[in-house]
């Protein structure tokens, strides 16, 4: 089935990421080495571009730092652009692993149009409890709000198909850029499905990663727009 979707492209965000990136962007090219790898350095102040590089990944830059949302749209305009069948969102910390990566696309093979990884039908390695209960809140919001029904809505491991990834344009910039391609899911009719998979939780990453209160303003953002500016 994987077979069938011929040019996969993976995306991955960075911002100051020396320590890991060019270890996870390995993980996936030694594991597929079929598939392209761009990263978008959210203008870093480090050695993020130059360990992406020797990692064998194609490198974009941005000249200002413009959050998580616009690397993540730049890189999949980047990869349309050179005939992606299918994109692949993938984090920079380490926390996700290149091993799921053929259940999205044996699930975009099957018909769907959006594939989204799941730690909680999968695993969730270390994961603190207050970020837990966080995100279970946001996941609860999320479908009283955009009427999808999910079981991890802020997950950042999704795959798209050259479809969906057309007609799926991420405005906001920083972290609410999850809860924006939801609503243009539904927007569009997709077809979704969720997986499970296992993200792994660090000391680095969770420095690195999105705080919980950060996590409960973006669910406030989605509330507050949902009753005030629709």
């Amino acid at each position: 089935m994987i077979g069938i979707i011929m040019n996969v492209w993976i995306v991955i965000a960075a911002y100051n990421e020396e320590k890991v990136i060019r270890s996870v962007i390995e993980s996936v090219v030694e594991a597929y080495p079929d598939f392209s790898v761009v990263v978008v350095d959210d203008h870093s102040k480090d050695r993020t571009s130059e360990e992406a590089l020797a990692g064998g990944a194609t490198v974009l830059g941005h000249c200002v730092n413009q959050g998580q949302g616009a690397a993540l749209q730049t890189g999949t305009t980047y990869a349309l652009g050179r005939g992606a069948d299918a994109i692949i969102h993938f984090d920079a910390d380490g926390q996700h692993q290149a091993s799921d990566i053929p259940k999205f696309l044996a699930a975009l093979a099957s018909g769907y149009d959006v594939v989204l990884g799941s730690r909680f039908l999968g695993n969730a390695v270390n994961m603190p409890a207050l970020k837990r209960s966080i995100l279970k809140m946001g996941t609860f919001f999320t479908w009283m709000f955009s009427g999808i029904k999910l079981t991890d809505t802020h997950n950042g491991f999704r795959a798209l198909t050259r479809t969906a990834a057309e007609r799926i344009a991420i405005h906001e910039n920083r972290s609410a850029h999850a809860s924006e391609i939801l609503h243009d899911i539904r927007q569009y009719g997709l077809r979704v499905t969720e997986i499970p998979v296992t993200i792994l939780y660090t000391d680095y990453s969770l420095s690195r990663g999105q705080s919980s209160w950060n996590a409960l303003s973006v669910v406030g953002r989605i509330v507050w727009r949902k009753l005030f500016l629709e």
